[in-house]
């Protein structure tokens, strides 16, 4: 309990930052079929991300040419066979081919049965790990852990999944999402570190603030990016907003491009610029296609531990 007050109270006193540069800082890459020029934005020789993910073990050839960014791979769900090791060939066929494979990521929100979540029983994802993911372990990759909703579902899989595995599943980091204000965050972080203290580093893989106003959003990000950047056991965060603010799924104003393409300031800030003044607009519903498939993000949950 102490360790979860410690983690919120040290949220309170954060001073307003505007921008700065940072190496932790990646991409969930959302592709654009509309506007595929939008992707050298991402790759540009001033932008500070370093990392990558796309939901899938296969790397964006829109991103992987200028060689610039770290590709992550993620088994995004539980294939129909639980022998099936399609993810884990597919992994060791890049690193076999020289490509510079040290993280991958697991269930995406497989507590969630909607929303983008993959819907996985902890029992099934507990089988499927332990043929996927174990063995690339032994080759060295760091394994993140499934990332669950931001609410209490999330907790209660992840506890099951760990029961199944029966101690036989690698992890070595938790990626956390959250849709939520930033108190809710800093408490989500701290309920995560005390849950789990022997799995010290926290990757943060999905975040915004949904649906809110401009000032709103530009204060959620300075606030949670200062904090992401000074906190050692969090390594990696990826910010949701890469993409026009007219198909924005989570509101138009955490998009990190406006309607027309152009850095919004927390696009610019996110890629380690300036304000650049640009206010986006968005005319699209909570229902997006995003290269080819479809999910919702509803609204938020948010769920503060004290």
């Amino acid at each position: 309990m102490r360790r979860h007050l410690i983690f919120f109270i040290s949220m309170i006193a954060l001073p307003f930052v505007i921008s700065s540069p940072s190496s932790k800082r990646g991409l969930v890459y959302v592709p654009s079929t509309e506007n595929p020029t939008d992707d050298s934005i991402w790759t540009s020789s001033t932008s500070d991300l370093t990392w990558y993910y796309n939901y899938t073990p296969d790397p964006s050839s829109a991103l992987n040419a200028t060689k610039k960014l770290e590709f992550v791979p993620m088994l995004w769900g539980a294939p129909s066979d639980t022998s099936d090791t399609t993810f884990l060939k597919k992994v060791r066929s890049q690193i076999e081919g020289g490509a510079n494979i040290t993280y991958v990521l697991g269930f995406n929100e497989p507590d969630g049965q909607g929303n983008g979540g993959s819907n996985v029983p902890a029992d099934t994802a507990a089988q499927v790990w332990q043929r996927n993911m174990n063995p690339l372990k032994e080759q060295g990759v760091k394994l993140g852990a499934p990332a669950m909703t931001g609410g209490p579902s999330g907790f209660t899989w992840l506890q099951a999944f760990f029961t199944a595995c029966a101690g036989n599943c690698t992890v070595d980091f938790i990626p956390i999402h959250w849709y939520g204000n930033f108190e809710g965050l800093a408490s989500h972080i701290g309920q995560v570190q005390g849950t789990y203290p022997n799995i010290s580093t926290v990757w943060v893989t999905e975040y915004a603030l949904a649906q809110a106003s401009l000032a709103d959003s530009i204060s959620f990000y300075n606030s949670s990016a200062e904090y992401f950047d000074r906190l050692v056991n969090i390594t990696h965060y990826s910010y949701f907003g890469a993409f026009r603010s007219s198909v924005s799924n989570v509101g138009p104003n955490a998009a990190m491009l406006t309607e027309k393409g152009k850095l919004t300031d927390i696009g610019s800030f996110y890629l380690g610029g300036s304000a650049t003044g640009n206010k986006p607009k968005g005319v699209a519903g909570r229902l997006s296609i995003f290269g080819g498939w479809s999910f919702v993000i509803g609204a938020a949950v948010i769920f503060a531990f004290l």
